[in-house]
């Protein structure tokens, strides 16, 4: 079975530290939506172990500097530029975005750093590194999107703006599985039926969706 590129998802999943994780310790890529208030490291900062009184547990290493939100992180080091992701239905989608690196700091972020690391007492304290995508039109004071992943620093910022706006495309499918394709039209009563009638819709949306891909498929008259 081909391996899955890259998963998208919204804030709801994307502000969730052990689904990202997850999705981490499965090998899997991800661009998904993070909300402003997730808290972050600038990619500079480095951990530091305060030094042991004598007393007590053996201290352990943090940060010097508090933790930022995403807009302070963006105010400080982003620089934006325009990028056009599709072309919609009243002419090209464009957009400023801008991408820096950043290290997730908040509690979740730093309890699944020390888990990946073995346990708090082998932590060495770095926070892992992840990029983050921000997007803030011309006419817009603050940014209006912010999107995480763990695909290479490398990858073109014209691809991590086409996956983090793939997302319409997941609406539209939907809609066309239920308003086209009868997805709400289940009264059944049973697990089974319900599971036969999704796993119906869904082949018959998959091979409407190969039809419309297929150059060569005539066109109904």
């Amino acid at each position: 079975m081909d391996r899955v590129p890259v998963i998208v998802a919204d804030a709801g999943y994307g502000r969730s530290v052990g689904f990202r994780q997850a999705l981490e310790e499965r090998g899997l890529s991800y661009v998904v939506a993070v909300e402003a208030k997730e808290a972050v490291q600038p990619e500079a900062a480095e951990p530091y172990r305060p030094p042991y009184g004598g007393l007590g547990p053996p201290t352990r290493p943090c940060y010097r500097a508090s933790h930022q939100t995403l807009p302070d992180a963006v105010e400080a080091t982003a620089l934006f530029e325009e990028v056009t992701w599709r072309q919609g239905s009243k002419g090209l989608m464009t957009s400023r975005f801008a991408v820096l690196r950043v290290r997730p700091a908040g509690k979740l972020a730093r309890a699944a750093a020390q888990e990946q690391a073995g346990g708090r007492g082998r932590w060495d304290g770095v926070l892992p590194l992840r990029t983050l995508l921000v997007e803030q039109s011309e006419d817009e004071a603050a940014p209006s999107g912010y999107w995480m992943t763990n695909l290479p620093a490398t990858t073109p910022i014209a691809d991590l703006v086409r996956f983090a706006k793939m997302r319409w495309r997941i609406e539209h499918d939907y809609r066309e599985l239920k308003h086209g394709l009868g997805l709400d039209h289940f009264e059944g009563r049973t697990w089974r039926g319900w599971h036969h009638h999704v796993t119906l819709v869904t082949a018959a949306q998959a091979f409407l969706t190969l039809r419309r891909l297929n150059p060569k498929a005539p066109t109904p008259a």
